[in-house]
């Protein structure tokens, strides 16, 4: 039978990942508060975003505590963090 969580990034009952993404509290939480949809949003998409327009460096422990952040804000498990705008039309425009 397949594990289904009330998950909270898309306010629905849906199936849960199969394993914690990684370990400790987070990873619980995730794992108990997460559907697979949602975190494949996370993982597959939206976390490259986030590193990419902020240029974080992952070697860097603030940068990854400003990823970590966004992850629990973008997946609603912390609603005091506001999520980083990631879509910014005017990139990449000259004042030409």
């Amino acid at each position: 039978m397949e594990r289904t969580v009330l998950c909270a990034k898309l306010n629905r009952e849906l199936p849960g990942l199969e394993k914690p993404p990684f370990k400790g509290e987070l990873g619980d939480l995730i794992f108990n508060r997460v559907s697979a949809e949602a975190w494949q949003s996370w993982s597959g998409d939206m976390m490259i975003k986030v590193i990419n327009e902020y240029r974080l460096n992952m070697a860097d422990p603030e940068h990854y505590e400003t990823l970590l952040k966004q992850m629990r804000g973008f997946l609603n498990l912390d609603d005091k963090v506001a999520v980083l705008e990631v879509e910014n039309a005017e990139r990449g425009r000259g004042e030409g």
